[in-house]
C-alpha cells in the first residue's frame, strides 16, 4: 500500500498549485494568496508553455460529458473502486499499482475541485464546483469529440497524473497483464500434454510392460514429479516378477503322475 504515498503527494501538489493560481483568503489562519485574474496568462517557456488561469465544469482537459452531479458521482465511485483494487492486489507488480495510484490521484484532485470549490469560493452548491486549470501548451489545431482546439487543452497536475497512469498501462501492458504459464510436457510425436493436477499421475508409455522390459518401463512410466508413486509401483512389479518367474532349473515333484509316459516317452531323469 506504500504506492498510495504517491497518490497523496500528487493530490497535495495538485491542490497547492491550484490555490496558488486561483488564490485564497482565510483571515483566521492568516492566509492571503491573491492568485491570478481569471483568463490572464503568463509566459513560462516563451510562448510555447504558459500559465493561463481558467476553470472548467467537465472532465480532464475541459471535456464535457454530461451533468456535473453525474460526473461527480461517477468519479467518486471510480475512485473507490480503484482504491479497493489497489488494496486487493497490493502484492501485484509495481507497474499496475503505480499506474492506478496515479489515476486515483488525478481523480481525487479534480474531485476536490468539483465537490468543494463551489462552496469554498461561494459560487455554487456542493458537488457543483469547477476544476481549476492553468497549464497551457501551444500545439497544432485538432478536433476531439466534435470540438476543435486551436491550442492544447489547458490542464493541471491532476490531469497530467491521470494521463501518466494510462500511458504506463498503454506502453507496458504486455508486462502488466502477462500470465505465468508452466512448462508444457511434450510427447515423442511433438504433441503437447496438459500439466497434471497435483497428485494425479501423467503416464505415457511407448512399450508394453513385460518381464524383459520391466525395468525400462518402470523408468519411463511416470513423470519425475511422481517419485513416491514410481517407487511404490516399482516395488510391486519386482515382487510380482520374483514370485511368478522360474529361477533356473526348478525341480519337478517326484510323483507317480510325473513318472508316466508323456508325448516324448517315459521320463527317465526327473532331476
Amino acid at each position: 500500500m506504500r504506492v498510495l504515498f504517491i497518490t497523496l503527494f500528487v493530490v497535495i501538489a495538485d491542490q497547492v498549485t491550484k490555490l496558488l493560481i486561483k488564490g485564497i483568503k482565510i483571515p483566521s489562519l492568516g492566509i492571503n494568496l491573491p492568485g491570478m485574474p481569471y483568463g490572464s496568462s503568463k509566459p513560462l517557456i516563451g510562448d510555447f508553455v504558459k500559465i493561463t488561469f481558467i476553470e472548467n465544469p467537465g472532465m480532464a482537459f475541459g471535456i464535457d460529458v454530461g451533468p456535473k452531479m453525474f460526473l461527480t458521482i461517477f468519479t467518486i465511485a471510480a475512485s473507490l473502486f480503484i482504491f479497493y483494487y489497489i488494496f486487493k492486489h497490493r502484492k501485484d507488480g509495481i507497474l499496475i499499482r503505480l499506474s492506478l495510484a496515479l489515476i486515483l490521484a488525478g481523480a481525487i484532485g479534480n474531485l476536490i475541485d468539483r465537490t468543494f470549490y463551489g462552496v469554498i469560493f461561494n459560487y455554487a452548491p456542493l458537488f457543483n464546483g469547477k476544476v481549476v486549470d492553468f497549464m497551457q501548451v501551444e500545439f497544432w489545431d485538432f478536433t476531439i469529440m466534435g470540438r476543435t482546439y486551436t491550442t492544447w487543452p489547458i490542464w493541471n497536475i491532476a490531469d497530467a497524473s491521470v494521463s501518466a497512469g494510462f500511458l504506463i498501462i498503454l506502453f507496458f501492458h504486455n508486462r502488466i497483464f502477462k500470465t505465468n504459464e508452466g512448462d508444457s510436457i511434450v510427447n515423442s510425436d511433438g504433441s503437447l500434454v496438459s500439466q497434471n493436477v497435483e497428485g494425479e499421475l501423467n503416464a505415457e508409455t511407448s512399450e508394453i510392460v513385460t518381464g524383459d522390459n520391466l525395468n525400462t518401463s518402470n523408468q519411463t512410466l511416470f513423470t519425475p514429479n511422481n517419485n513416491a508413486a514410481q517407487n511404490n509401483v516399482t516395488e510391486n512389479f519386482n515382487s510380482l516378477n520374483n514370485t511368478s518367474s522360474l529361477n533356473g532349473k526348478s525341480k519337478i515333484e517326484d510323483t507317480e503322475e510325473n513318472g508316466s509316459s508323456g508325448p516324448g516317452g517315459t521320463i527317465e531323469d526327473k532331476n
